[in-house]
């Protein structure tokens, strides 16, 4: 068996052809993290997954290179880089995508298609700071979730939605909970802001209605919460 491994190995590679590769595909992987940190989310912000689009390229030009001569075990071998980043730790869409990017990149490198390799990454980069800053995919519009006290001589049918069809595109009434032994009601609402509506003058028009009792609104609306 070990024969075997030896004798598929490309033993035609040049140490300079070796160096060669492997500085461009450092280079080219350097690029990809250098992107990766100008367009991740901060709060999403990995320091080690720079380091992984870094020696991904590398590692999968190598193995090109050590297998020159069975392409499908070469591909077979380099694809493994791209779960070994996500065994330990799940990754996002846009990070499995890097990934496959670098691993391309590596394969590209490896056999010898450098100016292929380097083309690829500049316009790989491009688009994706382009996306980027063009917020593509991003939610125009939030779900979220409204909590308002009333008292109890208050009828809370419809009192509000004058002021939620000024400031909502949708809204709709999923709960309402008494409170403090029946003197005070808590209404939830589920509800779409409109883009240019200001949550603090709606917020400001929801106390004056309400006896400037407590009103609560939720960034989001999670599953499950109603």
């Amino acid at each position: 068996m070990p024969d075997k491994i030896l004798q598929s190995l490309n033993t035609d590679i040049s140490p300079i052809m070796a160096v060669e590769t492997i500085a461009i595909s450092f280079l080219l992987g350097l690029i990809i993290s250098l992107t990766y940190m100008a367009t991740a989310e901060k709060e999403n912000y990995s320091s080690s997954f720079c380091y992984t689009l870094v020696i991904v390229p590398v590692a999968a030009s190598v193995v090109i290179q050590l297998i020159g001569n069975s392409i499908a075990s070469a591909l077979s071998i380099s694809g493994a880089f791209a779960l070994i980043r996500f065994r330990s730790e799940p990754g996002s869409p846009k990070n499995i995508s890097y990934i496959l990017a670098t691993v391309a990149i590596g394969l590209a490198c490896g056999l010898g298609y450098y100016i292929y390799a380097f083309v690829f990454t500049v316009l790989l980069c491009l688009l994706m700071l382009i996306l980027t800053r063009l917020d593509f995919g991003s939610k125009k519009i939030m779900d979220r979730k409204l909590k308002i006290l009333i008292p109890e001589n208050l009828d809370y049918e419809g009192v509000f939605d004058d002021i939620l069809k000024e400031y909502t595109l949708k809204h709709e009434l999923v709960r309402v909970t008494t409170l403090d032994l029946g003197s005070v009601y808590e209404l939830d609402y589920k509800l779409v802001m409109k883009q240019n509506g200001k949550t603090k003058d709606f917020i400001d028009e929801l106390r004056c209605r309400n006896g400037n009792l407590s009103v609560s609104l939720y960034l989001e609306a999670r599953k499950g919460e109603f």
